[in-house]
């Protein structure tokens, strides 16, 4: 009996989106040990040349115009593509993803990201009958993500899913999973091994992500945290930011034995299971990957948008603080330094509310809907 095939369509508008797709690769391949997955970036694997071009545009715009990021995002916010966009999706993408899809033979299709949804939603209404999974990577919904072709959504919290009904999407088609983490981030892991291997210190530990988002030079909230650093240890991840990192590693007050300056790692889930605090953007996916691991979050400057609806879902649950100024690092700082037992509860009431909040596994969903299809079909 041939093996049940997978195929995770993404597009490289920030690594959330791509990260949630191998997560749920790497999750189903665990529980579903027989399954074959495959993920793709849509564009860059279609076309490279032209991918590389837009995502250094958007990621321009989202750094130097942020608030025009915002108005277009709530612009669009509750409907679909308009149709010129469609249109260009169509002629770019639409034959050349039938082709993939007749060669790889997917017995379900899942998509991270609204473009390939859309792609393949028009497939399916020429005719193509692979079940289609939308995973939704954020804490809100933005109305190119919703599609009557979507067989599922797959999403964040009760929240997401009340504002898909008000939408019109019926209640069968939506599951409340919580973005797909790695497994490593719902794992434990050995702190004395993980310290060893970075050369960390056993004292309270601070997670800033994001080297290159308005943490560097002046700001008076890193001032402010490198204040701390007799007491308080920092781990400044700065993943592909090389051009931030290398600042940084020039600026004498990052040479500090309880400082320390990483580039990009796989280990992240590592990092935040030896740290008290996590201060980070409020992305979807850094967030989710925080709360499996019932690590408390601060977060500094949302992107207008997407990132402000995070931070909404996170502070009102409890999860985290915006920092609204230096004095917000303090008293957390202070807190860490001095109140270790407190902040430890924090953490394991954290870790409960997760388990609580999704009661679904995002791979037995798809299971269930390939399962599905294939009893309609005899």
């Amino acid at each position: 009996m041939r093996k049940k095939r997978v195929l995770l369509l993404s597009e490289g508008f920030g690594a959330g989106h791509t990260q949630a797709a191998y997560a749920l690769s790497e999750n189903m391949r665990q529980l579903y040990p027989g399954i074959q997955t495959r993920v793709l970036e849509l564009g860059a694997f279609l076309h490279p040349t032209l991918a590389r071009w837009i995502f250094s545009a958007y990621r321009k715009t989202l750094h130097s115009q942020p608030k025009l990021y915002g108005k277009l995002y709530r612009f669009q916010y509750k409907k679909s593509l308009n149709p010129i966009t469609q249109m260009a999706l169509h002629r770019i993408f639409y034959a050349q993803t039938a082709q993939i899809i007749t060669q790889l033979r997917p017995d379900a299709i899942v998509c991270t990201h609204p473009f390939p949804s859309i792609v393949v939603s028009r497939l399916k209404r020429a005719g193509l009958s692979v079940p289609l999974c939308t995973v939704i990577t954020d804490y809100d919904v933005h109305g190119t993500w919703i599609s009557p072709e979507v067989n599922k959504y797959l999403v964040s919290s009760d929240k997401v899913k009340t504002k898909l009904l008000h939408r019109g999407v019926a209640g069968d088609k939506i599951e409340i999973t919580g973005i797909p983490v790695h497994p490593g981030f719902r794992q434990p892991h050995d702190k004395t091994e993980i310290r060893r291997r970075f050369e960390l210190a056993s004292i309270p530990t601070v997670l800033v992500m994001g080297g290159g988002w308005g943490l560097i030079g002046g700001d008076t909230v890193l001032d402010e945290m490198l204040r701390w650093r007799d007491r308080v240890q920092l781990i400044f991840c700065f993943g592909s930011n090389q051009k931030a990192l290398a600042k940084c590693q020039e600026d004498p007050r990052f040479l500090h034995p309880h400082v320390k300056l990483l580039g990009f790692t796989n280990e992240v889930d590592k990092l935040m299971e030896v740290s008290d605090l996590l201060v980070t953007k409020p992305g979807g996916m850094t967030c989710t990957e925080g709360l499996a691991k019932g690590i408390p979050m601060l977060f500094h400057k949302p992107i207008p948008g997407q990132e402000e609806e995070n931070l909404l879902f996170f502070t009102e649950n409890g999860f985290g603080e915006s920092i609204l100024s230096e004095e917000t690092i303090h008293l957390w700082f202070k807190g860490l330094s001095e109140r270790g037992n407190e902040m430890r509860r924090m953490r394991e009431d954290i870790r409960e509310s997760c388990r609580n909040m999704f009661q679904t596994d995002y791979s037995q969903v798809i299971m269930t809907l390939i399962h599905k299809e294939e009893q309609q079909s005899v």
